[in-house]
């Protein structure tokens, strides 16, 4: 197979629907095989239904129409060992590992005074711990592999201040932190750690939002925020997964500790 990322095997978290099966298909496509990895939960506080079994079963349906090998497993980001598990038998099925994308994250609207202690653990459970379990996953099979790249889903969240979304922007700082600590830390195994920043990103999860004009009502201005400095109100999953292509092939074989915007000036404003 040829494309850019042609022999490379990539394993994607949240791969159910939204951006992590973009990011997945879109893989496939330059020529990677792929573990896509999600779990059915319920989650506090959530306005959207989470992936199930049938869309990650759809995902791999995708990744098969392009032609690339695929490994599903059904594993909670949040739960080490389980993923840890997971990701050893999609590398021993398809022999070995070069692409980390920590997708997997939930996000939920709340007023500060909205968000109670179990819908803070979980946003942080799974959007800052569950990275970190994705990484140390993976790591020693890139070591093994002789290098490779691991690609953060961030958000724009994660570069400023963003209210109403208090847990999920701490997480997603915290992300950035771990990315760059990593990114030095595995540089003599030649393995590059960089995290991906996007907009607002038209999925299931954008469509939930429906109460952030509300709650910008109550203090107007907060509103220029969440603008953007590109005409445009939203980004395409496509041009997330583009990033994450161009981060997973040897295109960007010297960038690492970067944080990719893909955010329609937004972070500029």
């Amino acid at each position: 197979m040829t494309g850019r990322v042609a022999g490379k095997v990539a394993l994607i978290t949240g791969a159910g629907r939204g951006q992590g099966r973009n990011h997945a298909v879109r893989l496939a496509r330059e020529g990677a095989d792929v573990i896509v990895v999600d779990v059915p939960d319920e989650y506090l506080g959530l306005d959207y239904s989470m992936a199930n079994a049938d869309d990650l079963a759809e995902t791999a349906r995708l990744v098969d129409a392009e032609g690339a090998r695929v490994v599903v497993r059904h594993a909670d980001v949040r739960d080490a060992a389980a993923l840890s598990a997971a990701v050893t038998e999609g590398v021993a099925e398809l022999g070995r590992l070069d692409v980390v994308v920590a997708n997997a994250a939930v996000c939920a609207l709340h007023a500060w005074d909205e968000v109670t202690p179990e819908v803070w653990q979980q946003i942080i459970d799974t959007d800052l711990t569950g990275v970190w379990n994705t990484m140390t996953a993976g790591v020693r099979h890139l070591i093994a592999a002789g290098g490779g790249s691991i690609i953060c889903i961030g958000s724009t969240s994660a570069l400023k201040g963003t209210p109403f979304f208090a847990p999920y922007t701490a997480a997603k700082h915290g992300v950035v932190g771990i990315a760059k600590a990593m990114a030095n830390e595995l540089g003599r195994h030649s393995i590059r750690v960089n995290t991906v920043h996007p907009a607002g990103v038209k999925t299931a999860l954008t469509g939930a939002l429906k109460r952030l004009d509300e709650l910008i009502g109550t203090d107007p201005n907060l509103g220029p925020i969440f603008m953007n400095a590109l005409p445009t109100s939203w980004v395409e999953v496509d041009d997330v997964s583009s990033a994450v292509v161009y981060l997973a092939s040897d295109e960007s074989r010297f960038v690492t500790g970067v944080e990719l915007k893909v955010d329609a000036g937004n972070t500029n404003r």
